[in-house]
């Protein structure tokens, strides 16, 4: 949907600190300061739903509220002991809460419906990780929910919660699932056992479809997957992480990346120019290509097609994370956490590099709704010190900075793309823009100028044997004696020091020398 002619909604930030949450007008800012569109409210905890309608905020272990994000005013409030996490659905229609069980008969996990208060579906869990939990998954539009039990994945009615569940897909071994975007395909991983191999399987979610999966793929020396659905729902990036490397040149273990489609149109590695670990991957928004960070220090970082093709090379330099604009147009390439915080900006319709920059000890980045700002922050617990926020222009230019003696979280308030303009009148004004940022850290090879299209590998150049110091020396006592020249420049600093010393202890005699001659007449 366009908005060209309608305004588009006002940008909001959440900011979470020691004695609650506030709602912040997101950029531009007047006078470079944010106005508070809702001032502190105690908490422990605040998310918005996906589409941004609602706002979960849990105030205690016992009390969870539910804001509607149009006016911020608390339309529901949930009492129940022992809350120990909650989620909120894609379009906030419904809260999951998971509560510390008392007995292991207990059904600690609760759907509630934020509307009317009612919880419309219980069941029991023993307990709760990042791979089990949110326990019931939905896909973005909430046709779809689906639950990951033993041996199968269990699919529910989304309008109606009290016909239990309504199909299964039996898939043995199970360990995670991530639902496709549009819910129409389901991903399940089935680790190593027995000396078969680990296999990630896609299946169709709808009643009544086959039993076999759509698409499979085997591999071996596989501990754990990170799963990445494009988003038309027709790709699959599987990112396979090994605990042990058998080559001993990672202490972190060994990870590839695959590539798997519905049609099989393609099956296999992602052949990546570079080894090492796979540090990020993103799809962009149309969901035709997708962006790799990868490999050891100096990291590379590559765009490719549907068919794995590389598009464009992002350069290389101390990175491991790659933020994709909603709008598709830029990108963001950088190195967050023990790495110095180096930014490159990049504009992918004209594929050139816009410029860089640093933003040191980040901890959370993200790309605003609109696609025009990226905000980094620095936040506890991760770091007690040094908390603040940071807000640059698409094009790298810093537009806001805030320090806070504690910052807990930060976040834009989620919004659809479509909502908003295109920025083509903002490109028009990069041109030769200079940023007044610090330089890239000495690791990066980032070029400014335009990038051409991938091609091979260029063969390195051998470097230069190396010179000890005192070989240097005697090359330039050599060049003056027969009448060379050595620039100051090409010598090192210290045999720039020794020749200043050498000299000093010259005039030195000679003065010696000369008063000696006058105390004798």
């Amino acid at each position: 949907m366009s908005v060209a002619n309608s305004s588009p909604p006002a940008l909001e930030i959440l900011v979470r600190e020691p004695g609650g949450f506030a709602i912040w007008n997101g950029p531009p800012f007047t006078n470079n300061q944010p106005n508070i569109k809702l001032d502190k409210v105690p908490c422990t905890s605040a998310k918005f739903s996906e589409d941004g309608s609602k706002l979960m905020v849990i105030k205690s272990e016992s009390s969870i509220s539910i804001y509607d994000c149009k006016t911020y005013k608390e339309i529901r409030t949930f009492e129940s002991p022992n809350i120990l996490a909650a989620s909120l659905s894609p379009l906030g229609t419904y809260l999951q809460t998971f509560q510390k069980a008392s007995s292991p008969q207990e059904k600690n996990v609760t759907v509630w419906k934020t509307e009317t208060g009612e919880s419309v579906y219980t069941l029991s869990q023993k307990n709760m990780t990042l791979v089990t939990w949110p326990t019931i998954r939905f896909s973005s539009d909430e046709a779809v929910a689906s639950r990951m039990a033993t041996n199968e994945l269990q699919f529910f009615d989304t309008g109606d919660f009290s016909k239990g569940v309504v199909h299964k897909i039996r898939i043995p071994g199970v360990a995670s699932a991530e639902l496709s975007k549009t819910g129409s395909h389901v991903a399940a991983f089935v680790p190593e056992s027995k000396g078969m191999p680990g296999s990630v399987q896609i299946y169709a979610c709808a009643p009544g479809s086959q039993s076999e999966p759509v698409a499979r793929r085997s591999f071996f020396r596989c501990s754990s997957v990170q799963q990445h659905w494009n988003h038309g729902s027709t790709g699959l990036l599987v990112v396979v992480q090994a605990d042990v490397d058998k080559t001993n040149q990672s202490y972190y273990g060994e990870t590839k990346l695959y590539y798997l489609t519905l049609d099989g149109s393609y099956d296999g590695l992602v052949s990546l120019r570079k080894e090492g670990p796979v540090h990020d991957v993103q799809w962009s928004c149309s969901g035709n290509e997708f962006a790799v960070v990868y490999g050891f220090m100096p990291a590379m970082a590559t765009i490719f097609d549907k068919k794995c093709k590389p598009l464009l090379e992002l350069g290389t330099g101390p990175y491991n994370t790659i933020r994709w604009n909603p709008k598709g147009r830029f990108i963001l390439v950088a190195g967050y956490g023990n790495l110095p915080g180096d930014m490159a900006f990049w504009d992918y319709v004209e594929k050139k590099q816009l410029s860089s920059t640093k933003s040191e000890w980040s901890v959370t980045s993200e790309w605003s709704p609109d696609g025009r700002y990226f905000l980094t922050a620095t936040t506890a617990p991760r770091l007690q010190v040094d908390n603040g926020i940071k807000i640059f222009h698409f094009n790298g230019k810093s537009c806001f900075k805030k320090k806070f003696e504690k910052l807990y979280q930060v976040d834009w308030k989620a919004d659809s793309p479509d909502n908003f303009g295109e920025i083509e009148e903002l490109v028009k004004s990069v041109g030769s823009l200079k940023v007044d940022g610090k330089p890239q850290g000495q690791g990066s090879k980032s070029s400014q100028a335009p990038v051409k299209p991938i091609n091979p590998p260029p063969v390195q150049k051998k470097p230069a044997a190396y010179k000890p110091p005192h070989a240097k020396a005697a090359a330039a006592k050599e060049a003056e004696l027969f009448g060379g020249t050595t620039s100051s420049a090409e010598m090192s600093k210290n045999a720039l020091k020794n020749k200043k010393k050498r000299e000093k202890q010259r005039e030195k005699k000679a003065a010696e020398a000369g008063s000696a001659a006058n105390g004798a007449d």
